[in-house]
């Protein structure tokens, strides 16, 4: 009985002296090779790992220094300076899954079509890791990484698995090539949704704050995003800057505020910007609202040279279209103001009033190519049911023709200045009288319009002004046809007989002043030059009775 008592102690100390010749075996260089050409030997991947190492402290964990692994033939998917795992009694019946695995200053490469790391864990945790992601959806740089997931059980196309809770933060990240700085993220992986209860960041030095979810097709639903004193510049133009934005997967927006940003392009420019923005869904291109809200103002809008100064904008929002409660803006110098809606079936802005006061304005060199230019797809139809205009100044610095118009004042009525997406006078009634004017050099006073147009034509019923010791008269009429064909009656009394060789007619042979008759036709729209479509006869007579008959051509 003593031998089989000290053959059993001896098998004991034995066992016990590999189990120890074992631990401190295994935390030798020499193991951590081993190890990683075992698993590359027998597995599709490439594990290298320069040391394991255990402490009595810590029992349940192992712990692996200057860790790599990749699939073969490439790039590692984890570098990391140390790997701790977390041990389970579950990895008796499942070796890879573990109570817990931190990553440790390194980098994590998440490659949708790969299943990530071969294991599993209750907690996933990274710290001070830098994680990359490159797919068609997320296209991800952040560094200083800490995050927690519980559980973390990776498959193909889900890294991260697809059900789950996280907390997430960087010190820097890059989302889809939009730079951000101390970012935080909390939520939860559900069913192919993505929930973010909570995030937040620095963001174009300014704040972002919210809640979303993304649902399995891939549409998101913002509960609440609000973006507070963002500072932004880009080389984009606002229409690709807008394009951004509107080659996104649908979004809804419950609510979007927006508070004092600047925002800068190429020839665009919004400074001091607030806007809020409720219930609105953007997809493709377009919008729709069940009953939404847009209110803005801001010091500054620029596009080109289009500039508005404290615009201030309040809209409804709704299936019909959009309710224009309120829109005033300093233009020019001057004021504008009006209200109305914009109707969705036929893409028709109606607008209830439109006063302009004091303005001084400076057309564009190509204003009558822009005249002609047909508008968006979005806009058919412009009708204005009253207008107002009161001391405004209009210039052409054409030097062709320039003109001058001061204090303009009018009043119109029932106008539709658009028409299948073309500038015109289509119906409606309009008076304009201004104090004083120049027309390519030539002196006139009290110059004025009268006119009302209807589907066949527009009759101009009064053009007139007076000159210094007498008086020109005109009617005419413009034909609703392309190329808008028209035909005018002028007579003048007590002129300058040669007035209208400043306005492109041929010099008279006479002298002084005397009365004029002009019958005139030609195309308002000529595809050619204006002065090639023109035919007419003028009669000059002066004052000792000469009489003159030209024609044109």
């Amino acid at each position: 009985m003593k031998f089989i008592g000290k053959l059993l102690l001896t098998l004991l100390l034995l066992v016990v002296l590999a189990i120890a010749l074992l631990y401190v075996i295994g935390q030798t260089r020499w193991a951590a090779g081993w190890l990683s050409r075992w698993v590359s030997d027998h597995s599709e991947y490439r594990l290298s790992v320069a040391k394991l190492s255990h402490s009595w402290g810590q029992p349940g964990q192992i712990s692996l220094e200057d860790v790599q692994l990749a699939k073969k033939n490439q790039p590692p998917s984890l570098v990391a300076k140390r790997l701790d795992l977390g041990l389970s009694l579950r990895q008796i019946t499942e070796p890879r899954y573990f109570h817990s695995v931190t990553l440790r200053d390194g980098t994590l490469n998440l490659q949708k079509q790969d299943a990530g790391l071969p294991i599993q864990a209750d907690v996933l945790q990274l710290s001070n890791m830098a994680l990359q992601s490159n797919d068609e959806t997320w296209q991800l740089n952040a560094q200083q990484v800490n995050a927690g997931i519980t559980p973390w059980q990776p498959n193909v196309g889900h890294p991260l698995g697809e059900n789950n809770q996280f907390q997430f933060s960087a010190g820097s990240m890059t989302l889809n090539g939009i730079p951000a700085s101390q970012v935080l993220v909390q939520g939860e992986l559900k069913q192919n949704q993505l929930l973010l209860s909570n995030f937040g960041a620095d963001l174009a030095q300014g704040d972002l704050t919210g809640v979303a979810t993304r649902s399995a097709d891939g549409s998101w639903q913002v509960e609440r995003l609000r973006l507070s004193g963002v500072r932004l510049q880009t080389p984009l133009t606002l229409e690709q800057f807008w394009q951004r934005f509107t080659a996104m997967p649908p979004i809804t927006l419950k609510r979007f505020d927006l508070i004092d940003a600047r925002l800068e392009g190429k020839e665009w420019a919004f400074n001091d910007l607030d806007l809020s923005l409720q219930n609105v869904t953007f997809q493709q291109g377009d919008w729709s609202s069940p009953d939404g809200s847009l209110n803005f103002n801001a010091s500054d809008l620029i596009d080109g040279g289009f500039h508005l100064i404290d615009p201030i904008m309040n809209m409804r929002l709704s299936p019909a279209g959009i309710a224009i409660q309120q829109f005033t803006t300093r233009w020019e110098g001057g004021l504008l103001r009006t209200s109305g809606n914009w109707l969705r079936a036929n893409n028709r802005l109606q607008l209830d009033e439109v006063a302009v006061a004091a303005l001084e304005y400076t057309l564009p060199s190509d204003w009558r190519a822009l005249w002609l230019q047909p508008l968006p797809h979005w806009l058919a139809e412009v009708y204005v049911n009253k207008l107002t205009t009161n001391r405004n100044l209009i210039i052409d610095i054409n030097p062709a023709f320039p003109f001058q118009v001061t204090a303009l004042d009018g009043y119109g009525s029932n106008l539709l200045l658009a028409r299948d997406h073309q500038w015109g006078i289509w119906s409606g009634t309009l008076n304009l009288n201004g104090s004083e004017a120049t027309f390519n050099k030539i002196d006139v006073r009290r110059p004025s319009l009268a006119l009302n147009a209807n589907d066949g034509q527009i009759n101009v019923t009064d053009l007139s002004a007076f000159m210094p010791q007498g008086l020109l008269e005109a009617k005419a009429t413009v034909e609703q046809l392309p190329g808008k064909p028209f035909t005018l009656s002028l007579n003048g009394r007590s002129v300058p007989v040669n007035t209208l060789q400043q306005w492109g007619w041929q010099s008279v042979p006479l002298e002084g002043d005397g009365n004029l008759q002009l019958q005139l036709k030609g195309l308002l729209n000529s595809d050619g030059p204006f002065k090639a479509s023109l035919q007419g006869q003028l009669q000059a007579t002066a004052r000792d009775g000469q009489t003159v008959n030209q024609q044109l051509p």
